[in-house]
């Protein structure tokens, strides 16, 4: 009675012993040249093996919009799901290897497509960003400017002005920031009006997308 392989990795969904035939195929499928140096060879391949576990824990819409735009192929896609299912420790670094292996065979844009994806889920999307910046712009604008409030206003007439007029005031009152002591790296807390105009400001931000000027 014939024994069951037990050195290998899966491929969609389907053992496959390390020496079979079938792995030699694969390996010859996936051997690629480079006139790279060896050092940097290793190191990109360390950084897509890191990529690839990496890949385990993207969100399951983030990865379905990879592999409906051909940055995640299928059988990159089948290895990865194939490894969330290993609770052996020796066989998922095994699987983990053949993963590595199909994410050197990606080009360069299905590569950055992956890093984004991962960015957005680690660290929000470039557009929170750029609206985390326009909010603060803003609120620093209207308690430094007494000409921002009517311009906020003609941009964004749906604020409630009487509202917002009040809370600048109590934020001035309260005093702003001392410049000196955020350069040294304090960061005095700051009244609740300095707190609500960042708020309203970015709400408004986040319901009409509108740069500030």
């Amino acid at each position: 009675m014939s024994r069951k392989p037990t050195k290998g990795y899966y491929v969609k969904g389907h053992f496959v012993a390390e020496g079979s035939d079938l792995d030699l195929e694969l390996k010859r499928e996936l051997k690629g040249t480079d006139s790279s140096s060896k050092t940097d060879l290793k190191r990109e391949s360390v950084e897509l093996q890191k990529l690839g576990e990496d890949l385990l824990q993207l969100r399951a819409d983030a990865m379905q919009q990879l592999v409906a735009q051909q940055h995640v192929p299928e059988l990159l896609f089948e290895a990865i799901r194939d490894a969330k299912k290993i609770t052996n420790f020796e066989g998922l670094r095994r699987q983990m290897q053949f993963v590595g292996k199909l994410m050197r065979k990606l080009d360069e844009t299905q590569v950055q497509a992956i890093r984004d994806a991962l960015d957005v889920q680690h660290n929000g999307s470039a557009e929170e960003t750029l609206a985390l910046h326009m909010s603060e712009h803003w609120r620093d604008r209207l308690l430094k400017d007494d000409t921002a409030l009517a311009d906020w206003l003609a941009a964004h007439p749906d604020t409630d002005s009487q509202q917002l007029r009040a809370l600048i005031r109590q934020a001035r009152k309260d005093g702003l920031p001392d410049k000196t002591a955020v350069s040294q790296g304090a960061f005095p807390r700051q009244g609740r009006a300095y707190r609500d105009i960042f708020k309203i400001v970015r709400d408004q931000l986040s319901a009409q997308k509108v740069a500030p000027e």
